[in-house]
């Protein structure tokens, strides 16, 4: 009976030590050192960029903000560059093709300011490259465009642009100074 227990033990062994040891490799988060938020209004365009080569601490990043016209709806989109080094690369694709995994959120500090998603992940949630972002009166305040990574998209709110319940990790956040007059 022993004889036969560690014949039946060994193909056992065996088979466990051939199983691939190699880790999954988890997809590596780029380095996003540009984001540009262009926006178009049937007589209007405008930009919002943000630009810091050298990644966090260095150098201040560079960021320039066009005025905004009020009671205007602007088309608007996003890209996000990694321009370190030799030849820039669009990571913005990467966002569009893992959009199950990503979700750009939103927050502004005036009233006066809204946006609304433009496109949606195959699940019917929203991403945030396209939006639509609709000024009212004159005024100022700060936008703040936030890259999550794997958000929780059934959270609370989430899928309303709401940030607080997301999770995930933050690829990249930035804050735009907004004057709309």
């Amino acid at each position: 009976m022993k004889k036969l227990l560690v014949w039946l033990f060994i193909p056992a062994v065996i088979l466990s030590s051939c199983a691939d040891d190699e880790p999954d490799i988890e997809n590596e988060e780029e380095l996003i050192t540009t984001v540009i938020y262009k926006l178009t209004s049937d007589d209007h365009t405008a930009e919002f960029k943000f630009q810091d080569l050298d990644g966090d601490g260095g150098d201040a990043p560079v960021i320039t903000v066009d005025t905004l016209n009020p009671n205007t709806v602007y088309t608007a989109t996003l890209e996000f560059w990694n321009e370190a080094g030799g030849s820039p690369e669009d990571i913005t694709e990467e966002v569009e093709d893992e959009a199950l995994e990503h979700q750009i959120f939103f927050a502004s500090t005036t009233e006066q300011l809204s946006i609304a998603y433009g496109d949606m992940d195959s699940d019917g949630n929203p991403i945030g490259l396209t939006s639509t972002l609709t000024t009212l009166t004159a005024s100022s305040g700060k936008l703040t465009i936030s890259l999550i990574h794997e958000p929780n998209k059934d959270a609370e709110n989430v899928s309303n642009g709401d940030k607080t319940n997301a999770g995930g990790e933050t690829d990249i956040e930035v804050t735009f100074d907004v004057e709309v007059q």
